[in-house]
């Protein structure tokens, strides 16, 4: 039985450690490929900000989970103390006592075994597969090789295919700038993504492709105008341009469910509705939309509480609210009485221009005969009371 072993910190695990395995795997052809997540790696410390080793095996495991052949390990994980890879080999050894073991290591790796913990015996039990994460490391990985083959007698198979040229280290600076998800395997990107690990922010590409599958088609129109007036506003006002283009983006990812969907979203987050909202569904998205975008894509406490007011509005909305609110209201494919003079106020006096919509929106419900929500009622007359407070 050949045993093929790739352990690691996997911080986090990248279509580069995938393709070395399956690299790897075609050369070796083993019979089980062990991928192991190091609790505490004894070579260098995990990187402030980190997750929990839990947490990298769970998204090792969407990593590497589905891939033939192929079993995600928690064995370093119950150990206590530094996960030293002779401790791994030494039990692998007690557990697969025929096997013949084959351990995966990269260029930086190669050229520091002499340094591991018991290096020796590890070398004594295994054959080493040596790989060059990019062309130009392949001559640094066949020197390191020679120099264990001559100097301490190791088997060492080098490969010299040529997998992704990218550390964990640079993608987790690029996840903070919304991109390097095309680095990652999609599940694992949507889980950065949905728990905010590595303080990643979500592409605008990804949230868009993610959320309007959600949408009915003439609806994608409006969002994608809703997302630009809300940069645009946020530009003019102070605000933060990304947050509100979040909001955008997510604010009426609900908006096509039915009552009876909207209920079982309201039960599912525990959102609890008054009777004035259970006779309009149409109110309801916001607050089913707000708690999916937090459930799906991880959104901040700003951007949720901005979807959450866009559609009812509240007393004391913070800027950001005031300009989702706004921007669903004026974006250019909005059409009706006033909205020209609306959408001029809006970046003339943004308290001006929530009233006049305050008002206009309550006049637009009355008008088709529903009652008005008391969140409405009470927004109007706290902007009618504290306009001209900010001047």
């Amino acid at each position: 039985m050949k045993l093929l072993i790739y352990g690691g910190s996997f911080n986090p695990p990248h279509v580069g450690h995938v393709r070395a395995v399956q690299a790897a795997q075609e050369a070796v052809q083993p019979d089980l490929t062990l991928v192991i997540p190091a609790a505490i790696p004894p070579h260098k410390a995990l990187a402030a900000g980190s997750p929990p080793a839990s947490e990298r095996l769970a998204l090792s495991e969407l990593a590497f989970g589905k891939l033939p052949g192929v079993r995600v390990s928690e064995l370093e994980l119950h150990r206590e103390g530094k996960s030293y890879t002779s401790d791994t080999i030494a039990q692998l050894r007690e557990e697969y006592p025929e096997a013949e073991l084959f351990f995966l290591v990269g260029t930086d790796m190669a050229e520091t075994f002499h340094q591991w913990h018991e290096f020796r015996f590890i070398l004594q039990s295994v054959t080493l597969v040596a790989m060059a994460r990019e062309e130009q490391e392949l001559e640094r990985v066949q020197a390191a090789a020679e120099r264990l083959r001559t100097e301490h007698g190791a088997k060492v198979l080098v490969l010299t295919a040529e997998p992704l040229p990218l550390a964990s280290t640079q993608l987790r600076k690029l996840l903070k700038r919304r991109c390097g998800g095309e680095y990652l395997p999609a599940p694992v990107y949507e889980r950065i993504i949905r728990e905010r690990l590595y303080e990643a922010q979500p592409s605008f590409e990804y949230l868009r492709e993610s959320s309007y599958v959600f949408l009915k088609p003439r609806r994608v129109s409006h969002v994608w105008g809703c997302e630009h007036e809300a940069r645009r506003l946020a530009k003019r006002w102070g605000a933060d341009e990304e947050f509100a283009a979040e909001a955008g983006i997510l604010h009426d990812i609900t908006k096509k469910f039915e009552l009876s969907d909207q209920l079982l979203l309201s039960e599912k987050y525990g959102i609890i509705n008054d009777t004035v909202e259970l006779q309009n569904d149409k109110l309801l998205h916001a607050k089913t939309g707000a708690a999916m975008a937090k459930d799906l894509f991880g959104v901040p406490a700003e951007v949720e509480n901005a979807i959450r007011w866009h559609t009812t509005g509240h007393p004391e909305m913070t800027l950001l609210e005031q300009i989702i609110y706004m921007a669903d209201y004026i974006e250019p494919t909005r059409e009706f009485p006033g909205v020209d003079e609306l959408r001029a106020l809006a970046y003339q006096d943004l308290s001006a221009a929530m009233i006049l919509g305050l008002k206009m929106s309550l006049e637009d419900v009355r008008r088709q005969g529903n009652e008005p929500h008391p969140n409405t009622v009470q927004a109007l007359d706290w902007f009618l009371t504290h306009q001209g407070d900010n001047e």
